[in-house]
């Protein structure tokens, strides 16, 4: 315990002299004219900026129940650096399971009209069982990740990934990302195929994405095209393929993704936002790359042993690891009030939220030690939030009904803070 102390407190020096050198540098940069705003931009992508390096803030500290506290160090070079290569990477240490994580990647510019880049990572890191994550998605910061703190089913993966970007029109993004991965879970499962069971395995993946924002407006800049107004609907595709023995794999599969965001604007105040996320899995595919449909409700015997924050776009009454699925969809409806004007500093905002999902698994006897349900019923849940109550914390109830409602109806319930800030 002596040791985990001693390393988490030389860690937040090395963090805090990195971030007080950054601010330094900041200072110097103003001086030659750089505008405030620029920093404040940086700061709310989550990065804090220095000359040649901006320090990365998602990796100073965070919590899940795996790694207890995870603390670390990361970022990335800027412009200033070069702005035809940049190197990037982290290395993070969790507290419970007492182990080191990193990554190390770096890409190069083929073309700046189009965006185009080159890039190379090797990562030794975990990441959540039964999550998806697109290649187009741009970089989300928050400064509270609510989720994160309940999520406890983790696999451990070093991956070896080549990938390039490029803008093929101004309204169409595309990634292409070939990659090598060692998957090892850090709980009991196995996964039985041709009467073989696998507890660990290799996997070789294609992926190719697809970000389309027909009605945004671009703007071409040195640096290339650039977002200049959204537009909604927005669309999402990406297909992944997963090769057997190319490179030692042990699995073929193909996945895929598909997502669409669209918002009604009633005023600049007042909107409506709904969200739909698909995905299927065709073949031999371990529950590690499987769907699990945004949980965030752990498992405790009442309501208020469950009060915890509420995430952005998660189920807040599905409890962890209690579904997955190789076919699902989700749909998500909010309706943004107008703000109520108490006073300046006093502006709590209402939000009505409803949420659906189905899903179903082909062949739920491969996945051994691990025990679920799928979505076949169609899983339904709503509610409400009161954000922005106090310093950005808000409130949350939601309800879950229909056919996974539950016999007891205290455990259908969840009541849960919220959390908003915007810079």
């Amino acid at each position: 315990m002596l040791k985990h102390c001693l390393l988490f407190v030389i860690i937040f020096c090395f963090n805090l002299l990195n971030s007080q050198a950054s601010f330094s540098s900041f200072k110097e940069i103003t001086r030659d004219s750089v505008k405030k705003e620029t920093f404040i931009k940086h700061l709310g992508n989550g990065y804090l900026p220095s000359k040649y390096f901006n320090f990365d803030l998602r990796y100073l500290i965070k919590f899940n129940q795996y790694e207890g506290i995870r603390t670390g160090i990361g970022g990335t070079t800027n412009e200033n650096f070069s702005k035809k290569f940049k190197v990037n990477g982290y290395t993070v240490y969790g507290f419970r399971d007492d182990e080191f994580k990193f990554s190390l990647g770096g890409a190069f510019r083929l073309a700046p009209k189009t965006n185009t880049w080159l890039s190379l990572s090797y990562t030794d890191d975990l990441q959540e069982t039964g999550s998806t994550k697109f290649l187009t998605d741009g970089r989300f910061f928050h400064f509270f990740e609510p989720r994160l703190l309940n999520i406890d089913l983790f696999h451990r993966h070093i991956t070896k990934s080549i990938g390039i970007e490029h803008q093929l029109f101004d309204e169409l993004n595309t990634k292409t990302e070939f990659s090598v991965s060692n998957i090892n879970p850090t709980y009991q499962y196995s996964f039985n195929t041709n009467s073989t069971s696998l507890n660990n395995f290799r996997l070789s993946v294609a992926k190719m994405a697809f970000q389309w924002n027909p009605f945004s407006e671009f703007n071409l800049t040195e640096n290339g095209v650039k977002e200049t107004k959204q537009g909604y609907p927005k669309f999402t595709l990406q297909y992944s393929k997963s090769i057997k023995n190319v490179f030692k794999s042990d699995f073929n599969f193909s996945k895929i993704d598909f997502r669409t965001i669209h918002k009604i604007i009633v005023n600049k105040d007042s909107y409506s936002e709904l969200t739909l996320v698909s995905g299927l899995a065709i073949g031999d595919t371990p529950i590690t790359h499987l769907y699990h449909a945004y949980p965030n409700n752990i498992t405790k015997e009442t309501v208020m042993q469950r009060f915890s924050v509420a995430g952005l776009n998660s189920f807040e009454t599905m409890y962890f690891n209690e579904f997955f699925s190789d076919k699902f969809t989700t749909i998500q409806a909010k309706h943004f009030f107008k703000p109520f004007n108490i006073s300046e500093r006093l502006k709590p905002q209402l939000v009505l939220i409803s949420r659906f999902a189905i899903g179903d698994m082909e062949s739920p006897e491969q996945h051994e030690n691990i025990s679920f349900k799928t979505l076949k019923k169609g899983y339904t849940e709503s509610g409400f939030e009161i954000n922005k109550l106090l310093f950005g914390f808000g409130l949350s109830f939601t309800y879950r009904y229909g056919g996974y409602h539950l016999p007891e109806f205290t455990d259908n319930l969840a009541l849960k803070f919220t959390f908003n800030v915007t810079l």
